[in-house]
């Protein structure tokens, strides 16, 4: 299974924000079909003191058509978000997708429509400094 170009360092920024990478990649078994999600991690929510489970599917967004690669990741989404409501539902799906991409192809009106309508969380990561630059819920 090849990663994503930026899987390591989505990987590296989530471990600096306090994250334990508990699978790499994640996989799920539903219905006699095999999925694998990039990362699985794990934190614990000190305020509150209990865990805090995440599944994060990583998007480059590099490739000439940022809608068709919006096309693939959305759809991957949904379908891992489904398998997890159903494996593991306490366990949150966030796409994770570069700095560059949030700002330029997400801030257009149609795709914050269409993620807000999914329901779509979203990790913005920052390429050059290997950090998470926002969390979108």
């Amino acid at each position: 299974m090849a990663k994503d170009l930026f899987h390591n360092c989505v990987k590296i920024a989530l471990i600096n924000e306090g994250w334990q990478v508990t699978h790499d990649p994640y996989e799920l078994r539903i219905g006699g079909v095999e999925m694998y999600i990039d990362l699985g991690a794990e934190a614990m929510i000190a305020a509150q003191r209990e865990e805090s489970k995440i599944a994060v599917e990583i998007k480059s967004f590099v490739s000439p058509s940022s809608i068709s690669d919006f096309h693939l990741a959305h759809g991957q989404f949904l379908d891992y978000r489904y398998a997890l409501e159903e494996v593991e539902p306490d366990r949150i799906l966030y796409l994770a997708v570069p700095k560059k991409a949030y700002d330029s192809f997400f801030s257009l009106k149609f795709i914050q429509q269409v993620v807000q309508r999914s329901q779509i969380r979203l990790i913005v990561y920052d390429t050059d400094e290997v950090k998470i630059t926002k969390w979108i819920k």
